[in-house]
């Protein structure tokens, strides 16, 4: 029996004619609105932006992660965990010898905040194991990306 893991994700994304980006996502029986903030033109700011998905898609997996963690090791002095993200574009040195003089490289920063009373060696451990999220491994990867197109 395949384990939930291992079994193909589906989501779907639905932007109406009559809207200018305000997005449906649909995932199972959840749904969510996407859009584009207001200083967007045609934005009407009625859902995070496409960005925000994807830091909350990390931030959410790492919190799980190290929860998940706290909980097999049976750390009790582990109380809250919060993770913040920030996500910019920086024209690294790394690219400064890119085809594109343009081209910027994504920066996603996160850091840990765990609330307790605990020691630096759990800190430490907590911090690693934020690394070994599955989504994070998915954004470190090498990711190949099939795109098809289909008339309806």
């Amino acid at each position: 029996m395949a384990k939930d893991s291992d079994k193909k994700k589906i989501v779907h994304a639905h932007l109406p004619k009559k809207e200018t980006y305000t997005t449906t996502l649909t995932a199972g029986k959840h749904e969510l609105m996407g859009d584009e903030p207001k200083s967007v033109d045609g934005g009407k700011d009625k859902g995070p932006d496409p960005y925000d998905y994807l830091l909350m898609s990390l931030g959410s997996c790492t919190v799980m992660t190290i929860k998940m963690y706290v909980n097999h090791k049976g750390w009790d002095n582990v109380d809250d965990i919060y993770i913040e993200l920030r996500h910019n574009k920086h024209h690294d040195e790394d690219c400064q010898n890119c085809e594109d003089p343009k081209s910027r490289i994504d920066v996603i920063e996160k850091e840990v905040i765990v609330e307790g009373d605990i020691t630096d060696e759990q800190l430490d451990r907590i911090l690693d194991i934020s690394q070994k999220c599955p989504v994070h491994r998915t954004l470190m990867s090498d990711i190949q990306l099939e795109s098809s197109i289909t008339r309806k």
